[in-house]
This record gives structure tokens, C-alpha cells and sequence, in this order.
């Protein structure tokens, strides 16, 4: 069993809080995490019907068995539970007492925030991050990541991607999807769902959607945030000050899993996502929600952006560090060049004020070029904080 980068963050937080809500996707392992790292709490899936239908009808008697605390996976399901796990978490009034997992991360925050204010941390685990995956996997092959994605199961049963992928996605239709919303037309949804894949990396245009699914601007609206709701879609926010106005503002499009937005875009083989159009923007992807995993992992809040300004000069990664700002320029090529530094310089003399370091992270040698380094993508994890 691989220990996950985070388990000491959520040990950690359990010593502070009366309750840890983890949120994630399915499959991201947090049933695995939880069990592992505190494998004398008591366990109760409320995905089981048996288990939910008590929690349900009999709200006091459920949490009254539990009282010394408990894991309660997928909590969500039983949406009323965190009402009364609020008085029993009070009289106690200490910390350790509940952890609480769930995969629609809306649903899950909507209960936390509405009964569990400032008695609960909350922390996002997303699937295999570089250090977990490089257990099982070269990360120097790179189009094998890219193909494979980062799902834990995928790797620790030696799963063919392409069939693990498909078995997710009809999953996430036939269960997630239902307990979301009710859409009508399931294999419109699919089509929309592949038409996002295939915007991987560019910037979300609704109407553009529109027209290619066929829906309406309102209906694509409301399928974004169920994709987001359920972990399968994310958005990159743009960067904008105040001083001025010629910044994008629409969100870029990102998969929380690059594996899943291979499948999406037909990719069965290594072959096909090394003469795709669209590896440079899977490989971005991949370095994009690295950085979103490293901050999830130690319990930090997405501080991530991305920079493109009217003449279309594009950073594709801003982290924001206090008062200064760290930039990545994201490249798939191996070998290095002059021109990956333009965006970077660019962005530099545009703000003369602020304090700007970064780096060009490429699928090539670590080095050091003009006034910034040229980070190989596998020495992302050391060279750059969370």
C-alpha cells in the first residue's frame, strides 16, 4: 500500500478539529486513506443501503452508535447527518471525533458550511500525485502518464486505462450523474462531455459549446457545474488585477484526471497521444493539476491562475505567493528554447512592480537559461513549493 503524500496533513489536522471532511473524486482513494491511516475508528459506508436507510430514518440512534466517532464514508447521502453530528461534537468539544468523505464536492460543502461551521477542516484528495505514481511508473514516459492518468486502482491493479476509463465514465453516468440532476438525453451528455475533452486546455466558451452540442447556453451552464460537482471538470481561473482591464477573464478548461480526458478523446494507445494535436495541451494539464494536487496534499486552498492578457500573451501558470507571484510556462517539447522565455519576460516588464520569479517546465534537461531555469517536469515536485 502506498502511503499517500497527505496522510500526515489529514493525521495532523484529526489533532486539531473535531471532524475532517475529505472530499475528492471517486476511485481518488479516500476510503483507502481514511482506514489506513486511522484503522481503529469504527467504518460505515452510507452507500450501503442498509447503513444509509438508518442514518436517514434514524438520524439520533445512528449517530448515538457512533458517539466515540466513526468514518462516515460518503456522507453526502444521508444530507440531514451533519444537523445532528453538530450537537453531539459540541458536547464533547474536543477534536478527533469524525472523519467524513464524499465525491460531490458541492453537496458535501453545501452540508459542512450549513451545519459544520468551524468545527470541521476540510481537505481535497485528488488521485495519484508524481511521487505516488512514480511508484508504479516511469515518469520519464511521458505519453504512458498522459494515456494512464493518475486513479490509484488503475495502477495498483495493473488495469488496461483504456477499458478502466471506459468503466469509470459509464459509472460516473449511470450512479454520479442521477444523484446530481436528472438529464434527459444521457448520450447528449456524453457528447458534451467529449466536446470538453477536446477544448482541453483552451478557453471555456459557452456559446461555442452551444453550438456544438446542441444544447442551450443555460443547459451548458448548468452541465459545467456538474462536471465540476463531481470532480470530473476544472476550471483554471485567470489572473486580473485592478490596475488593469486588458486581462482574460473566461476560465480555461482542464480534467481533474488527464487519463479520463485521453479516453474521452479516443486515445488507446501510446502511439495516439504522441501524434495528438492536443498532447501539448494534455501535458500542460498534467503540470497544472500537479500544482493543485501539491497544495490539496498540505491542506492549502487553490492559490493557481493562468495569465493571457488582450495581445494573447499566455502564462499558463500563476502562483500566487503573498505580495509576489510565481510563473510556469508549461512545454511538452524536449528541447529547450529562446522563445518559451517570451511570455515570461512579457508579463515581467508589464509589471515592473511586482516581486516575479519562475521557471519553463519542459519534457528536457534541467537547467539554467537567461533569468529563468528550465525545470524538467519530473523535478516539479522538488523545485517548486506548495
Amino acid at each position: 500500500m502506498i502511503k499517500r503524500s497527505c496522510s500526515n496533513t489529514i493525521r495532523d489536522l484529526f489533532k486539531k478539529w473535531p471532524v475532517v471532511t475529505l472530499t475528492g473524486p471517486r476511485q481518488s482513494g479516500k476510503t483507502t486513506l481514511c482506514r489506513s491511516t486511522f484503522p481503529d475508528m469504527p467504518y460505515v459506508s452510507l452507500e450501503d443501503p442498509d447503513q444509509r436507510a438508518y442514518a436517514t430514518e434514524d438520524p439520533r440512534g445512528f449517530i448515538t452508535e457512533y458517539k466515540d466517532g466513526a468514518i462516515l464514508d460518503e456522507f453526502q447521502r444521508a444530507p440531514e447527518l451533519p444537523s445532528y453530528l453538530q450537537r453531539l461534537i459540541d458536547e464533547r468539544a474536543e477534536p478527533g471525533q469524525f472523519i467524513l468523505t464524499g465525491s460531490q464536492q458541492f453537496s458535501v460543502m453545501a452540508n459542512v458550511s450549513q451545519s459544520l461551521a468551524g468545527r470541521t477542516s476540510v481537505l481535497k484528495l485528488l488521485p495519484f500525485d508524481f511521487s505516488e505514481v512514480s511508484n508504479f511508473l516511469d515518469l520519464a514516459a511521458v505519453d504512458r502518464l498522459i494515456l494512464t492518468g493518475f486513479y490509484p486502482r488503475i495502477h495498483d491493479k495493473g488495469l488496461n486505462p483504456t477499458q478502466a476509463h471506459a468503466a469509470y465514465f459509464e459509472t460516473y453516468i449511470e450512479r454520479d450523474l442521477r444523484q446530481l440532476a436528472a438529464i434527459r438525453d444521457l448520450s447528449l451528455f456524453q457528447r458534451f462531455v467529449r466536446c470538453c475533452a477536446a477544448r482541453i486546455g483552451g478557453l471555456l466558451n459557452l456559446n461555442d459549446l452551444s453550438s456544438d452540442v446542441g444544447v442551450s447556453h443555460s443547459t451548458i451552464r448548468e452541465w459545467i457545474s456538474l462536471l465540476e460537482a463531481s470532480y470530473i471538470l476544472f476550471l483554471h481561473r485567470p489572473w486580473s488585477t485592478n490596475t488593469t482591464k486588458r486581462l482574460v477573464k473566461s476560465h480555461k478548461v482542464f480534467f481533474y484526471d488527464v487519463g479520463l480526458a485521453s479516453y474521452l478523446l479516443g486515445m488507446e494507445d501510446e502511439s495516439h497521444v504522441r501524434s495528438h494535436p492536443l498532447r501539448g495541451n494534455l501535458f500542460e494539464n498534467v503540470i497544472v493539476v500537479e500544482a493543485l494536487k501539491r497544495r490539496y496534499n498540505a491542506g492549502l486552498p487553490n492559490n493557481l491562475f493562468f495569465y493571457r492578457d488582450s495581445n494573447h500573451v499566455e502564462i499558463d501558470l500563476l502562483i500566487e505567493r503573498g505580495a509576489a507571484v510565481e510563473l510556469v510556462e508549461v512545454k511538452s517539447a524536449s528541447t529547450p528554447s529562446s522563445t518559451f522565455t517570451k511570455a515570461l519576460n512579457s508579463f515581467k516588464s508589464a509589471f515592473p512592480d511586482l516581486d516575479v520569479k519562475g521557471a519553463v517546465v519542459y519534457n528536457g534537461e534541467t537547467q539554467r537559461r537567461t533569468d529563468w531555469p528550465f525545470v524538467n517536469y519530473k523535478m516539479f515536485d522538488s523545485f517548486f513549493e506548495a
